[in-house]
């Protein structure tokens, strides 16, 4: 088991794209249930902000860099990480070896509108995957052990949630074991890209750690204040962390 290091407080899993593929499929394989959580700069600073963001993250029993400042700032602070693992290419990752290997999946998340398209996206680029079954992410609170039932009883063995920090943090947190799903991965915004409704950055972008920049440009009024308001957080962190590390976070305490 590879050790994990220490970045402002969190606890990450410095694991390389291909070995978290593989962490997931044992996981299926030996019937055992597997919640990812990923962070990247923007999170890290809402999770000295948000205690229950935090905890939520802490108790996942992966947590990747998927940013690469993440990876950088690791760099820097002596706490190694291999490479950034995307939430949206683990997504990906994980589609293709469910379709290869019969694994049934479940989509919760996005618009209803833009579900239906990525759904029809999903059918085209990955025609032999077994959906077991999805739902908007438009929900409350008190649905919530509802449609966590809904997806035990489709058979699911990996769940993706399509919707925002903290909402899939804290569903994952609370409902996650419910839902029997043996991968339980947030996935953010990755239904509107693979729906067709915001477009990726490109490669370079991607590799410069830039691809804040990229989304914010696309929507300026939306996401170019908080960009920039969260990226000049992080990088005060980073200097004061160099002075004095964070102790580490304990995972929260939940039923499994």
């Amino acid at each position: 088991m590879t050790e994990r290091q220490t970045l402002f407080g969190v606890e990450l899993d410095p694991l390389t794209m291909d070995e978290t593929v593989q962490r997931c499929l044992e996981a299926v394989r030996d019937g055992r249930q597997l919640e990812i959580g990923v962070v990247n700069a923007a999170k890290l600073v809402n999770m000295r902000r948000d205690q229950r963001l935090a905890d939520a993250v802490a108790g996942c029993d992966l947590v990747l860099a998927d940013g690469q400042a993440v990876v950088w700032a690791g760099r820097i602070l002596r706490a190694p990480l291999p490479e950034r693992v995307a939430g949206i290419d683990l997504f990906l990752r994980l589609l293709t070896e469910a379709e290869s290997t019969g694994i049934p999946v479940y989509f919760l998340g996005a618009r209803q509108e833009v579900l239906e398209q990525m759904l029809r996206r999903v059918a085209d680029r990955f025609p032999g995957l077994k959906v077991a079954g999805s739902r908007n992410g438009y929900f409350d609170d008190s649905q919530q052990e509802s449609i966590a039932d809904a997806i035990a009883l489709s058979g699911a063995h990996m769940l993706f949630l399509g919707m925002t920090s903290p909402k899939k943090e804290i569903f994952t947190a609370a409902h996650g074991a419910r839902t029997g799903a043996r991968v339980v991965h947030g996935v953010g915004g990755s239904f509107d890209i693979l729906a067709g409704v915001t477009k990726r950055a490109p490669k370079s972008w991607q590799r410069w750690g830039v691809e804040w920049l990229y989304r914010a440009l696309q929507e300026p009024r939306r996401l170019g204040r908080r960009y920039l308001t969260t990226n000049a957080a992080f990088l005060l962190m980073t200097a004061r962390e160099f002075v004095r590390p964070t102790p580490s976070i304990p995972p929260a305490n939940r039923s499994r």
